[in-house]
């Protein structure tokens, strides 16, 4: 340090002084301004870009709460339109199965009649046939019982006697 003050020179002191305001000077002059314009577009630039971002934020929270509104609604909706459908599906089920319950009734119903009708040709059928055949054996007992004289004879007498004069 002594060093330093055996070599201070006050005019050199002096000249580095004013040399050093002087560039002061200048530069407040022509350089501080546009320094200080271009710091503040600067903070303009990013306090805009802030508010953009926080902006930007708002609206992406506006669309995701929209986006979850729809899809809840779509979800609704869904829900009401698969109800609506089962509904449906039981209903036609419902309706198909009466109709066959009812087809079934019909048939069944038709089938016992015409095994009735099937049932009434067949005894009548067999009475006919019944008839036929004790006709024939009549008629074979009565060729046998009147192919003798005696046996002819008898048997007029016996309807004779049978019959009642009034």
């Amino acid at each position: 340090m002594e060093q330093l003050l055996n070599d201070f020179s006050p005019g050199l002191f002096v000249m580095q002084t004013l040399i050093m305001l002087v560039l002061i000077f200048i530069m407040a002059k022509y350089a501080w301004k546009p320094i200080m314009n271009s710091v503040e577009k600067r903070e303009e630039g990013i306090k805009d870009a802030l508010e953009a971002a926080e902006a930007a934020k708002k609206e992406m929270q506006n669309v995701t709460a929209d986006s979850e509104r729809l899809l809840k609604e779509a979800r609704t909706e869904r829900d009401a339109l698969l109800k609506e459908a089962r509904e449906i599906k039981e209903s036609i089920i419902s309706e198909a199965k009466e109709q066959a319950q009812v087809e079934g009734d019909k048939m069944i119903k038709q089938a016992q009649a015409a095994i009735e009708g099937e049932r009434k040709a067949a005894v009548a059928d067999i009475k006919a046939q019944v008839a036929s055949l004790s006709l024939e054996i009549a008629e074979k007992v009565i060729k046998e019982e009147l192919s003798q004289k005696g046996k002819q004879q008898k048997l007029v007498e016996d309807m004779l006697g049978d019959i009642k004069l009034n």
